[in-house]
């Protein structure tokens, strides 16, 4: 099993989703003799889980029911332990989309945090890319690795434990892309300029509070990158139902039969909408 590469089976070893509603999911570690308690009772992994298909409608010891599901960045991204503040999927998409990113591609990382980003960078640079990332914390970069192993996804990643502001990326001339979501990341700028190919690339950053933008876009210009842009992306879900309009009854008289209600399906907007979570700088190095 891996982050990157289906499989149709349930195995021993693998992180599975145990999905109880949109709202409701939890990943576990498929293990034989294990069991996972959920509110519909009790899921034995070597009888409910070990050898069935992902996507299987499991039945639990109360009676009730959850479905198997093969793990996805995505789905990483909402059951992950959080060790710091994560991306989501909003960001990450035009993170990934901006950055130009593809099978194949060399990126640079900092901070690795809780690997929300990092998931989602390997899937889209499998099979023959490779992920430069680098975690201040001691224990978050060793817990980082730790599940980069376990998601099968350790030949395409590297974590160094290093402060990315004083030492660099600890390569030099290879990446394609450089992403710093750090307190200060206009003083990792110089170390993403050198880690970066000289037929150029793009960098991205990401910051929470303007003046951080500010700095960066300075130290961006300082280096000599080009094509600067901010932007922010706030998401809107609507909510689509079903509503049933009455026919208006237009016989004068008033001996037509009632007429049956119009089943009609509509959007209404949420009461509540997330809104900032951070600027997004992006910037591209020129050729040399």
């Amino acid at each position: 099993m891996s982050f990157v590469e289906y499989s149709d089976l349930i195995q021993e070893g693998d992180v599975a989703v145990v999905y109880l509603g949109p709202e409701s999911m939890m990943p576990v570690k498929v293990k034989k003799g294990a069991q996972t308690q959920t509110r519909y009772g009790v899921i034995r992994h070597s009888s409910d889980l070990i050898g069935r298909r992902y996507g299987s409608k499991v039945t639990c010891s109360k009676g009730g029911w959850v479905y198997v599901l093969h793990m996805t960045p995505e789905l990483w991204t909402v059951n992950l332990p959080h060790r710091t503040q994560i991306l989501y999927t909003t960001d990450i998409a035009t993170i990934t989309m901006m950055l130009e990113l593809k099978p194949g591609s060399v990126v640079c990382e900092s901070g690795t945090g809780s690997g929300s980003l990092s998931h989602a960078i390997l899937r889209s640079i499998a099979p023959s890319g490779h992920l430069h990332t680098v975690e201040f914390h001691q224990q978050r970069a060793e817990k980082a690795e730790e599940e980069f192993r376990e998601h099968g996804v350790e030949r395409l990643v590297t974590v160094r434990n290093q402060d990315v502001c004083k030492d660099g990326f600890g390569v030099t001339g290879v990446a394609d892309a450089v992403f710093l979501d750090i307190p200060s990341p206009w003083e990792a700028v110089g170390h993403a300029k050198a880690a970066m190919k000289r037929q150029g690339g793009r960098v991205c950053s990401f910051s929470p509070c303007i003046e951080q933008v500010q700095k960066t876009c300075e130290a961006f210009v300082d280096h000599g990158f080009e094509e600067l842009s901010t932007l922010e992306v706030l998401l809107r879900v609507h909510d689509v139902r079903t509503v049933y309009l009455p026919l208006p009854d237009f016989d004068a008289a008033g001996e037509a039969p009632p007429q049956t209600p119009v089943a009609l399906k509509t959007t209404t907007l949420p009461r509540e909408m997330p809104g900032h979570t951070g600027y997004l700088t992006f910037a591209t190095k020129p050729r040399t």
